[in-house]
């Protein structure tokens, strides 16, 4: 990660903001320090999404870093392997965003998204859409991410039949 060093981020305490229903406010993204993204690398349709990011950021030239949650020191963003896993987080400085304000924290940075970091912001659409990330998509998409890890990890028996 360009301009952080391992010990400024374990030396400052780390503000976590995953309440059910965040207030997230419309203002324009915080350019000071780059936001980056933790992700995890090993789910296929993260990977897919996080590489769409990944290149509106190199196209539009948008200060963001990522960070694959299966290759990065996790204490230094004071999650664990597994909460990482469950929800999408972004770090800015000192404070880490899981969940729904992760992502629209990191559409508020990216002026092509930022119609949908409003939309998902609005006082009607935001309980709505944190009810559906918490409750269906997230949810989902962990237990892919489980699925897959558990069929990686079981022995593979050969099928009857298969030459030897």
């Amino acid at each position: 990660r360009a301009g952080h060093s391992g010990a400024a981020l374990a030396a400052a305490p780390l503000r976590h903001s995953s309440s059910f229903m965040p207030e997230m406010k419309p203002t324009a993204p915080d350019t000071s320090e780059p936001l980056c993204v933790l992700y995890n690398g090993a789910c296929p349709i993260c990977s897919r999404e996080i590489a769409a990011y990944r290149g509106t950021a190199a196209r539009d030239g948008l200060a963001l870093d990522f960070e694959d949650l299966n290759r990065t020191d996790l204490a230094a963003w004071g999650v664990s392997a597994e909460a990482a896993r469950r929800r999408l987080h972004v770090r800015r400085g000192d404070e880490v965003l899981a969940g729904l304000p992760a992502f629209v924290a990191l559409w508020r940075s990216m002026p092509r998204l930022r119609w949908l970091a409003a939309l998902v912001s609005a006082r009607p659409v935001r309980p709505l859409a944190t009810l559906l990330y918490e409750h269906l998509l997230a949810p989902a998409l962990h237990a892919l991410d489980r699925r897959r890890r558990r069929r990686a990890a079981a022995p593979r028996v050969p099928h009857r039949g298969a030459s030897r």
